[in-house]
């Protein structure tokens, strides 16, 4: 049984609008340490064209996942918990676990990517102080923690300022590097200079951190007082606005510096700028206030993650402090593993991991949206319609094919532990209270096949079990529900029916509490079935109104199974529905079994099949087949016993089942035995017997009585029965 997951509570108040909100956290990351420290780097090695290749790519992606985020933040009510939010209730838990903890761990290490940024640039503004690189990036690490454990209030406040400061230092670098542009320059640096170990892909992983910032906002969906509005307008306001500045940054390193210098290890915008203070400080706010976003973000994905208790360990951290609910014990986590990060490594050794872990997450968040649109889901009704399903799909695979083009390995590894994880959550049979797509899907995919096969004429080669098992309270007799299962073998539908007799208007309440009933006992019996319950004043109505109407299309049921009775008051009902079933051409099955043994109990020896006549043969060999199958019966031998007069050509007779064995591709010993009393004959040369397939015709009114005495002596004989009457739609040479 699974543990139950619940919606994660709304916060108690609206907080943001989209410029504080949205717009301004994710143009801050996206103006953060990669552009003042490593931007340099990439335009020396590939060249203007190729720099501005890779921020085409680069922004390609997050311009298809900024609509994807737009189509499905604009069909739901957004709640905490940003990327995890929208593909849980989209993809379902299982993709949502998959990528909280990705995405959870990419934005906690990203704190430690600007802080080791930060370090970088304190030590070049203030050299011989003493302290080492990781010494000042901890110091940083425990300045941003302190200022989010406070609240994300006082931090998004504090951004505007940090705003101003980072627009007016990129204004210095552009001003000081058009004085000193010359076209010469430019020219030299249009072309590309790739070394062995770097490539066009090198510059791209190192350089795509820098446009991750579009998921800052969407971390801060819970605090959004708008969720639908602000996170699309402000996203692509701040792709719009930092492609305009990386551009342009581009372009002016291009035309004021010489390769040398772009390939060197200095402070080189800080070189070019009008005002190296200007810059110092801007870098100081970017790589502050990156980490300051990646901090907010990453708790509160991790709160609404633990908050829908898909793992119970974790619920320690989806408590909330405060009347906002701030994730506080989610920030020290966070606080850790940027620590971890910051002794671990470098700034060139961190962006590559981090760029792996946020192509996995933007891919999946455009196949959110591929397949919400695939579905065709009725409730799939966002405001934001500017995005199609071809769109989306194209952003899923782009992803993946710069993972693998980046470091074929590293994204292998990352796809293992996906699947790993996605599988570990799978197996805990998480049960929430939300929908997704995969149901929408399904139902597509559904509709489409019934209506093909509806176009499709029908062919016994196509030939599956539908079994309808007429049980009661299938409770009270799981033995015909757990054959009904092995005889579909997972090739068919079952459905299990009860019929209740009495006035529907007055039984409503029962109706529903008896299916209710049911579908407990398919899923605590594990069964791949569907309950159907029915009212009628006569059961023979009743029984009438299940084969008229149960099923749709071509996957109405073709068999009706029945329990055998010894009732003498139940003979008339069980004799006019075998009647019924022929005469709407339904093969039968009816089972003889000792229903005080254990359900689903496999008895000792042979799967036997009295062949008696070609005409039900076909469908008693193949259910047998079927039966076989299943894992409780792969052991048993299934053996044909075969009687014949003492007069008949034994060889002619052998030959022939062989042959007819060989053409339907089943392997079976043979019996043939020469008698004049068949049922002595069987039973003796059917022992040890685990189950006994025997074939009948449904009887007229005037036969009735006599059959079902004929039939209770081969029901008596050992071990379980199964009487079959085949109405003709089985071949087994098909």
């Amino acid at each position: 049984m699974g543990t139950q997951a619940t919606e994660a509570a709304d916060p108690a108040d609206a907080k943001f609008g989209t410029f504080g909100g949205v717009f301004t956290p994710s143009l801050l990351t996206i103006l953060g340490v990669i552009m003042f420290l490593r931007f340099s780097t990439v335009v020396g090695h590939a060249g203007l064209w190729a720099t501005l290749a890779i921020l085409l790519a680069a922004k390609s992606i997050t311009v298809v996942t900024g609509l994807s985020i737009s189509s499905i933040a604009t069909n739901m009510k957004v709640k905490g918990g940003g990327a995890y939010y929208l593909i849980s209730r989209s993809l379902g838990v299982e993709f949502g676990g998959v990528i909280a903890v990705f995405f959870y761990v990419a934005q906690a290490v990203a704190v430690a990517l600007y802080a080791v940024g930060f370090s970088e640039a304190f030590l070049s503004a203030f050299p011989g102080n003493g302290l080492s690189l990781r010494m000042v990036a901890t110091l940083t690490n425990i300045v941003v923690f302190v200022c989010v454990y406070i609240g994300a209030g006082w931090t998004i406040r504090l951004q505007y300022g940090i705003l101003a400061v980072l627009l007016a230092s990129i204004a210095s670098i552009a001003a000081g590097a058009l004085a000193q542009s010359s076209p010469e320059l430019l020219t030299e640096n249009l072309a590309a200079r790739w070394t062995d170990d770097i490539s066009f892909f090198t510059m791209f992983a190192l350089f795509f951190p820098a446009v991750t910032g579009i998921m800052a906002g969407v971390n801060m969906s819970g605090d959004l007082r708008n969720p639908g509005r602000s996170i699309p307008l402000g996203t692509f306001a701040a792709i719009g606005v930092s492609s305009l500045i990386y551009a342009a940054l581009a372009l002016l390193l291009a035309a004021s510096s010489a390769r040398t210098e772009l390939w060197g290890e200095g402070f080189l915008v800080k070189d070019k700028a009008w005002s190296g203070a200007l810059v110092y400080a801007g870098v100081f706010c970017a790589t502050l206030s990156s980490a300051l976003g990646s901090m907010m973000g990453a708790p509160r994905i991790l709160q609404a993650f633990a908050r829908d208790n898909v793992f119970r360990r974790l619920r320690y951290f989806g408590q909330g402090s405060g009347k906002l609910g701030e994730p506080r014990r989610a920030v020290v986590l966070t606080f850790l593993i940027a620590q971890a990060g910051i002794l671990a490594g470098d700034l060139n050794t961190i962006a590559p991991i981090i760029t792996m872990f946020f192509l996995m997450t933007y891919g999946t968040v455009n196949l959110a949206c591929f397949y919400e649109s695939l579905s065709r889901n009725p409730s799939f009704r966002p405001t934001f319609r500017l995005n199609h399903w071809s769109i989306a799909l194209c952003g899923a695979l782009g992803c993946m094919a710069i993972m693998f083009l980046i470091a074929p390995l590293w994204a292998a590894v990352a796809l293992l532990l996906a699947g790993g994880l996605y599988t570990a959550i799978a197996r805990a049979e998480i049960l929430v209270q939300w929908g997704d797509v995969d149901s929408g899907l399904a139902y597509q995919r559904a509709r489409k096949a019934l209506l093909r096969l509806e176009q499709e004429r029908y062919h016994p080669k196509n030939w599956r079990p539908s079994i309808l098992a007429l049980s009661g309270g299938a409770w009270t007799r799981p033995h015909l529900a757990h054959y009904a299962r092995w005889l579909s073998a997972g090739y068919g539908i079952v459905s299990i029916g009860q019929l209740i007799r009495g006035d529907l208007e007055k039984l409503l309440d029962r109706r529903r509490e008896a299916e209710s009933l049911l579908r407990k006992f398919i899923r605590e019996e594990e069964l791949d079935a569907f309950p159907v319950v029915v009212v009628e004043e006569n059961i023979r109505e009743a029984i009438e109104t299940l084969l008229q109407s149960h099923g749709i299309g071509g996957v109405r049921p073709n068999t009706v199974l029945l329990g055998w009775s010894e009732d003498p008051e139940k003979t008339g009902v069980f004799s006019e529905t075998l009647r019924l079933a022929k005469r709407m051409q339904r093969s039968l099955i009816v089972i003889g079994c000792d229903e005080a043994a254990p359900a689903g109990e496999v008895l000792p020896g042979a799967i036997n099949v009295w062949w008696s006549s070609p005409g039900n043969g076909p469908l008693m060999l193949l259910l047998a087949f079927l039966l076989k199958r299943n894992r409780q019966w792969r052991s048993h031998p299934l053996r044909i016993i075969r009687p014949v007069v003492p007069k008949a050509d034994i060889a002619n007779v052998t030959a022939e089942m062989k042959q007819m064995l060989a053409d339907a591709r089943i392997e079976a010993d043979l019996v043939i035995v020469t008698t004049d009393e068949p049922l002595a004959a069987v039973r003796q040369a059917m022992r040890p017997s685990a189950v006994l397939f025997a074939g009948f015709e449904p009887p007229d009114d005037d036969a009735a009585r006599n059959l079902t005495a004929w039939l209770q002596e081969i029901i008596d004989l050992p071990g379980d029965v199964i009487l079959v009457y085949n109405a003709g739609d089985v071949s087994l040479f098909a």
